[in-house]
């Protein structure tokens, strides 16, 4: 007895079907560039990659915002707000959240869209989780794909969310115009859950939940942050990163914010540092994709397979020196044509 019917799969669409979606500003032409940008099958990369080719005439235009924050910051919530206010003044938005990868799946697990109901319902507005495959390089891959594919469906603010955590704040800094951090008035510490390096990161520092009885602590821990900014060198010559108030659950201060975004973006505009942070961004992008190149042929390198198990012992039981662990396997790379 045979089982179950099951429909033979859908064959992909063509790359010239998938150009005049976009280009049409189809969503669900989007959604199925994104998917093949973010699969690992070689036959996928080579046609998104050939998709990508087609596409960079219209990237380039939009407006690129990070935003990170610390756990309960309520970067979700802001995003909300301020996507809807900008989709009504005629913009069109697309949210990406760079999410942890799901250990079994790979698959996003945070699921942003259920904590952006009105504005993922909005047709002016997309917005997609962006797993980032356990790696850094996945983060600077893929959402920096994805970024190109929402410009050249005619999105002209793009967001990028970052989870908040580890490392992902640089990789987001590094694909983006402007860096926004959010904090919280934190108990007696001002400074609470902000992390040094994420601190001089920012571009525009938003305090928030600024609102009924936080909105003086708010107050204090935006002075706080000035005073502290004070002392660190800016990611952008010539510019003073602003420290501003908001609640989205309040409508306070969302304009404030979006002008600071706005006035970060004319600042790079008047002294030509835009188009050289997107250079230099480019330039970094396709080192890193060297990189992680170079990692997975050596993973994958039978010569490195066979001598790993050793050298690791090796070097686990003080036998031998990392430095001279690592150059031993590179020589079992290099000595068989890798």
């Amino acid at each position: 007895m045979s089982g179950p019917y099951r429909p033979p799969p859908r064959p992909r669409p063509s790359v010239d079907a998938l150009v005049a979606g976009l280009r049409g500003g189809d969503r669900a032409a989007l959604g199925q560039a994104i998917t093949l940008v973010e699969s690992s099958l070689a036959a996928h990369e080579a046609q998104a990659q050939a998709l990508l080719a087609r596409l960079l005439p219209w990237t380039g235009g939009a407006l690129r915002v990070g935003i990170t924050g610390v756990p309960g910051a309520g970067k979700s919530t802001l995003l909300e707000h301020l996507g809807l206010r900008l989709v009504e003044a005629g913009h069109r938005v697309a949210v990406l959240a760079v999410d942890p990868s799901s250990g079994r799946t790979g698959g996003s697990i945070l699921g942003d869209k259920t904590r952006m109901v009105r504005l993922g319902a909005d047709p002016r507005a997309f917005i997609r989780p962006s797993p980032t495959g356990g790696t850094l390089g996945g983060v600077h891959r893929r959402t920096r794909e994805t970024l190109l594919l929402c410009e050249a469906a005619g999105y002209d603010v793009v967001f990028v969310e970052t989870v908040g955590v580890g490392q992902s704040e640089t990789a987001v800094a590094e694909m983006v115009d402007t860096f926004v951090v959010l904090s919280l008035a934190g108990g007696g510490d001002e400074l609470q859950g902000i992390k040094r390096g994420v601190l001089e990161l920012a571009e525009v520092l938003c305090v928030h939940k600024a609102d009924g009885e936080n909105a003086a602590a708010a107050a204090r821990a935006a002075r706080a942050h000035e005073g502290a900014l004070h002392y660190l060198r800016p990611t952008t010559p010539g510019w003073t990163t602003p420290v501003v108030c908001a609640s989205a659950l309040a409508n306070l201060g969302i304009d404030t914010l979006w002008d600071a975004i706005l006035a970060h973006r004319a600042h790079l505009d008047s002294t030509g540092a835009l188009r050289a942070r997107r250079q230099e961004q480019l330039r970094r992008w396709m080192w890193s994709l060297v990189e992680d190149g170079l990692r997975q042929a050596l993973a994958a390198h039978p010569g490195v397979a066979a001598a790993a198990p050793v050298i690791e012992a090796q070097v686990l039981a003080g036998e031998e020196t990392p430095l001279r662990g690592a150059r031993g396997l590179l020589r079992a790379f290099f000595a068989a044509g890798g």
